[in-house]
């Protein structure tokens, strides 16, 4: 189940890149996120959507969570060709992406923490 929202890959290849600074990337993405979901719920018009949406989608991805990315990437897309489209049933769908994700990152921030 968790493969699916995150890859194990990625988190490896961070972790050994990131050595002792890895927790705090997480800690780092999580806050990041809160703040990505905070602008994307208040945004007011499109470009602020996408500016949102493709932010939080590189940092995703970047962090291996790969269902949020692709969602953020489909946000991003549907604002570009659909300005006035209602976009916020997909930013709820984000919002409980991350709400799934999140606590898999706690944990394995805990997991890094542990192991050091």
């Amino acid at each position: 189940m968790a493969e699916i929202h995150l890859s194990r890959d990625v988190l490896s290849a961070l972790q050994e890149v990131m050595e002792g600074e890895y927790s705090a990337l997480l800690d780092t993405f999580l806050a990041d996120s809160e703040s990505r979901l905070q602008q994307l719920h208040n945004a007011q018009s499109p470009a602020q959507i996408i500016e949102a949406a493709h932010s939080f989608k590189g940092s995703s991805s970047n962090l291996g969570a790969l269902r949020l990315a692709e969602l953020c990437c489909l946000l991003e897309r549907q604002a570009k060709d659909n300005p006035l489209g209602d976009v916020q049933p997909l930013i709820a769908d984000i919002a409980g992406e991350f709400a799934l994700v999140r606590p898999l990152y706690e944990a394995e921030r805990q997991r890094s923490v542990t192991e050091s």
